[in-house]
């Protein structure tokens, strides 16, 4: 990847520019918040799936799959593929004779996300400090790291949660490896949905932002090892934050 493709950005469905990468683009886009989808499939694969990750169908709701077509504009087909991936996404169950149901975030699962979080992103880290950076994807990034989640500001929260996503997609780009990218966007799919059902409870304590930019400063200065360890620690700061609200996150977090 050079410095150019490290700068640009892509577009929101929406028509909004948010701060993803454009390198981004050449990639299957298999997901959270985006894709101009090619077959109706994908497109129903991607709004439910949003939908899902933005608390519009809440954990363990069973969905109708005739519902689900007419809300999506589509036959039950497109549906029936888009629920078979999102089942592999985990994000979605779907029962035999009686339907889909919106998969619960157990405990189980969120130290399932939090050990693949660690493989992953140490991993990337690591080979971003390693391959080297350039000065603009440095500055895009430390301006990701300082968005704010306003008390009171849902919006706000939002926005920082969109920015704490593109951060770490952009970390995985500066891996230059388009497998540990995809476990990136796999990964935050799963922790924009917690995040987002944090904000209704009004919980975020503190923000990374110290935290961010000591992983850039190590990228920076091609200290791999110190970035690994450092990506690292803050995942595992962020575990123990998740954790510790798991059991009053309402309707979110399966205890069983």
């Amino acid at each position: 990847m050079d410095s150019g493709s490290q700068g640009d950005f892509l577009a929101n469905n929406d028509g909004k520019r948010r701060n993803i990468p454009l390198a981004l683009s050449s990639l299957p886009q298999q997901g959270m918040l985006a894709a101009t989808a090619s077959t109706l499939s994908e497109k129903v694969y991607g709004a439910l799936k949003r939908d899902i990750i933005y608390g519009v169908f809440q954990p363990g709701e069973p969905l109708s799959e005739k519902e689900l077509a007419t809300r999506y504009k589509a036959s039950r087909t497109p549906v029936r593929e888009a629920a078979v991936r999102l089942q592999n996404d985990r994000l979605l169950r779907i029962v035999p004779n009686r339907g889909y149901f919106v998969a619960q975030i157990t405990l189980q699962v969120l130290n399932d996300i939090y050990e693949f979080r660690s493989a992953v992103e140490c991993a990337a880290a690591e080979l971003a400090a390693s391959k080297g950076a350039s000065e603009d994807a440095l500055k895009q990034l430390m301006n990701l790291a300082k968005a704010q989640c306003l008390p009171n500001n849902r919006k706000s929260c939002v926005r920082f949660i969109e920015a704490d996503t593109a951060f770490h997609l952009g970390i995985a780009l500066l891996a230059r490896n388009q497998l540990l990218v995809q476990a990136v966007k796999d990964a935050r799919s799963q922790m924009e949905r917690i995040m987002l059902a944090a904000i209704d409870i009004h919980y975020f304590g503190e923000l990374p932002t110290r935290e961010h930019l000591e992983i850039l400063s190590a990228i920076k200065e091609r200290d791999a090892i110190r970035a690994r360890e450092l990506m690292h620690s803050h995942i595992m700061q962020s575990k123990d934050k998740v954790l510790g609200i798991a059991s009053i996150l309402p309707a979110r977090v399966s205890t069983r």
